[in-house]
C-alpha cells in the first residue's frame, strides 16, 4: 500500500503504544508536525525546551514502555542530547525524530542555518551515534525498511534511537507492507538454552547459600514478577542495587535490602558477599551502586545474567535471552522448602519528633513513609530525595522513578510530566531540590497546560547541599538565589485550581499531608530544611566521593577531616 513517509512513521509509533509525542516546533520539522496534528491517535506535547522534552520522553517511556520526541536539526538535537544520553545510560527506549533540512540541500552540502555552514551534514549524526543504538537518515527509497529497522532495535536494546527526517520528503508516498511492525525479539538457540538451564540448575542445586542481586535490568525487561516467583519457589533471598529500587516486592521476607558494598546493612552484606551461588540480574557495579567500588563479590561463584548473555562462573552462553531463560527456569526449577528463619533485613525505626520541632530530613521521611500508598508513582531527584527514598519500603504496586546513574539534576520535573501523561489515573508525587527545580521549572507550565494534578515537594535547603557535603560547604558556588517557590504557580497562569503550602515544622508537615490525602488539585509544597541537613548515608557517601574525586592528598588540603565508614543503607517503616 502507498502511504506518506510521515504518516507511516506515525502509524508505527501508534503500534508501539505511543499516544503522545514531545518536542518543539522548528522550521525543518513543521511539515511532520502537521502530520502529527492530523493524526487522531497522537497528541503533540509542546515543551519549553528540547532538554525538557527529552527528560519528559524519558519519564513517559519508563511508565509507558517507549516514547518519542521531535526536534529540529542542529540546535534542537544538541539541546536534547543530554536527556538522550541519560536514557542511553539507564536503558530507556526513546525515539528521537529530527526534522532536518531538505534532502536536496543535504545532498548538495548547501550552507543552511542551524548548521555549522560548512556543508557537513554528518556531524550531528556522529554526535548522536555515541548515545543511540541505531540511527538513520530517511530517504524515499529507504524509509519503509529503515523506519522498521531502527524502531525494532529500540525495542530490542531498550535504548534511544535517532531518525533524521528531511523536511521535503514527509509527504512523499512510499510502498510499504501492510503488516504491523514485527515486535518479536530474538529468541535463544533451543539446544543452547536447554544446556544453559541444566548447568544453571546443577550449580543452584549444589549451592547452600544462593542469592539474587538485582539491578535495573529487571525493570527494563519486566522481570520483577518472574524473579519473585523463582525466589519464592526455591527460597532464594534477593537484594537490589540502589539503581533497582522497588523493581521487586520489598515486603517479602526474602527481600534482603539494598546492597551497596560496605554501605550495606550487615545482614544484606552477609547474604550477598557470602553467597556460594550469587546470581546477578543485569548487575552493573557502578560507583553509586557499590559504595564506590567497595563491593566484595566472589567472582568464582558469580553467575552473570544479562539481556542476551549468560556466564555461569567461567562458562559463557551467548545469545541466551534473559526473559526466555527465567521463564523456562521457573518451569524447570524444583521447589525448596522455606527455612524457618527469615532472611529479610530488619526495618530501621526512625526516631520520634515533637510537633513543634523544626522540619528535618529525618522527620520528613519518617512522615512520608506513611504517606505513600499502593499504586503511587514516586519520583525522586538525585541527592537527598533519592538517597532517602531508597531507605523507605514501598508497596509492591508502587513505581519509583529516578535517574541514579546519569544523575542530571532537574531531570525529575519534566520526567513527572511524561510519566503522568503515560499513566494519568495514578497519583504522582515528586520530590525535587531547590537547586534542581531552577534548571527545569519551565516544564511546570506544561504540566499546568495539560491540566495534570501531581503533588510536588520542593526541598528548599538553600542551594546545592549534596555538593556542599562533598566540597565547599560555605563556598559561594554552591549558593543559589532563593525563590518564592509557591508563587511560581501564579506565573504560569493556570485556569484550574491549585494549592500551595510552605512547611517549616513537623506539625505543619502533618497538617499538609492530611490535607493532601483528599486533594484533587495540583499541589506544590515548599519544605524549608536546614542547609546542611541530609540523610546520614549521604553525608558519609559524600566524604568517600571527595576522596575518590580529588585524591587523598588534595582531599586533606581541601576538606581536612577523616571520612567515616559508611552508615548502612536502612529500610524504614
Amino acid at each position: 500500500m502507498f502511504i506518506e513517509i510521515g504518516q507511516f512513521l506515525n502509524q508505527r509509533l501508534s503500534e508501539l503504544g505511543i499516544d503522545h509525542i514531545f518536542g518543539l516546533p522548528g522550521d525543518f520539522n513543521l511539515s511532520y508536525l502537521e502530520q502529527i496534528e492530523e493524526n487522531t491517535s497522537l497528541e503533540f506535547i509542546g515543551n519549553c525546551n528540547e532538554l525538557n522534552a527529552a527528560y519528559a520522553a524519558d519519564g513517559y517511556a519508563r511508565s509507558n514502555g517507549v516514547a518519542a520526541l521531535v526536534t529540529t536539526y542542529g540546535v534542537g538535537d544538541l539541546s536534547a542530547i543530554n536527556g538522550i544520553a541519560g536514557a542511553y545510560a539507564e536503558n530507556v527506549p526513546v525515539i528521537l525524530i529530527s526534522g532536518i533540512p531538505p534532502l536536496h540541500a543535504v545532498n548538495r552540502g548547501e550552507l543552511i542555518h542551524h548548521t555549522l555552514v560548512d556543508g557537513n551534514y554528518d556531524n550531528i549524526m556522529n554526535c548522536m551515534k555515541e548515545f543511540t543504538v541505531a540511527q538513520t537518515r530517511l530517504t524515499p527509497e529507504n524509509a519503509a525498511f529503515e523506519i522498521d529497522r531502527v524502531l525494532k532495535q529500540c525495542l530490542i536494546s531498550r535504548r534511544p534511537v535517532y531518525i533524521q527526517l528531511p523536511s521535503d520528503i514527509t509527504h512523499i508516498k512510499i510502498d510499504v507492507d501492510a503488516k504491523p511492525l514485527d515486535k518479536r525479539i530474538p529468541k535463544s538457540d533451543p539446544q543452547l538454552l536447554e544446556l544453559a538451564l541444566n548447568e544453571f540448575c546443577a550449580e543452584l542445586y549444589s549451592a547452600k547459600r544462593p542469592a539474587f542481586l538485582i539491578d535495573q535490568t529487571a525493570k527494563v525487561y519486566g522481570l520483577g514478577k518472574v524473579l519473585a516467583q523463582i525466589a519464592e519457589k526455591y527460597n532464594i533471598p534477593y537484594a537490589c542495587l540502589c539503581t533497582a529500587k522497588n523493581v521487586i516486592d520489598e515486603s517479602s521476607d526474602l527481600y534482603a535490602g539494598i546492597y551497596a558494598g560496605s554501605a550495606s546493612q550487615p545482614k544484606t552484606k552477609e547474604i550477598i558477599e557470602q553467597s556460594d551461588c550469587l546470581i546477578g540480574i543485569g548487575a552493573r557495579f557502578s560507583d553509586v551502586g557499590t559504595g564506590f567500588f567497595s563491593h566484595q563479590i566472589r567472582k568464582d561463584r558469580y553467575i552473570d545474567l544479562k539481556q542476551y548473555d549468560l556466564t555461569i562462573y567461567d562458562r559463557n552462553f551467548a545469545g541466551i535471552e534473559i526473559a526466555e531463560f527465567l521463564t523456562a527456569l521457573l518451569q524447570q526449577l524444583k521447589t525448596r522448602e522455606r527455612e524457618p528463619k527469615s532472611c529479610s533485613v530488619p526495618l530501621v525505626q526512625a526516631p520520634e519528633y515533637s510537633e513543634q520541632d523544626s522540619l528535618t530530613q529525618a522527620a520528613l521521611w519518617r512522615a512520608m513513609s506513611g504517606f505513600f500508598k499502593a499504586n503511587d508513582v514516586i519520583i525522586g531527584e538525585v541527592g537527598t530525595s533519592n538517597s532517602s527514598i531508597s531507605g523507605i519500603c514501598l508497596s509492591a504496586t508502587a513505581d519509583y522513578i529516578a535517574q541514579p546513574i546519569w544523575g542530571s539534576i532537574g531531570y525529575t520535573l519534566p520526567a513527572l510530566l511524561g510519566s503522568m501523561l503515560a499513566q494519568p489515573k495514578r497519583r504522582h508525587i515528586l520530590f525535587i531540590g531547590d537547586g534542581s527545580i531552577q534548571l527545569t521549572v519551565q516544564e511546570l507550565s506544561t504540566i499546568v497546560r495539560q491540566k495534570l494534578k501531581p503533588i510536588i515537594f520542593v526541598l528548599n535547603n538553600g542551594g546545592y547541599t549534596i555538593e556542599r557535603l562533598i566540597l565547599g560547604e560555605k563556598s559561594s558556588y554552591n549558593d543559589i538565589q532563593n525563590w518564592n517557590y509557591t508563587e511560581v504557580m501564579r506565573v504560569f497562569n493556570g485556569a484550574d485550581a491549585y494549592s500551595t503550602h510552605i512547611v517549616e515544622t513537623v506539625e505543619e508537615l502533618h497538617t499538609v499531608l492530611d490535607q493532601l490525602e483528599s486533594s484533587q488539585t495540583l499541589a506544590l509544597i515548599e519544605l524549608k530544611l536546614p542547609v546542611m541537613d541530609a540523610p546520614a548515608s549521604l553525608t558519609k557517601f559524600a566524604d568517600v566521593v571527595a576522596q575518590y574525586d580529588y585524591g587523598h592528598y588534595s582531599y586533606q588540603q581541601l576538606k581536612p577531616k577523616t571520612a567515616d565508614i559508611f552508615s548502612p543503607v536502612g529500610t524504614y517503616k
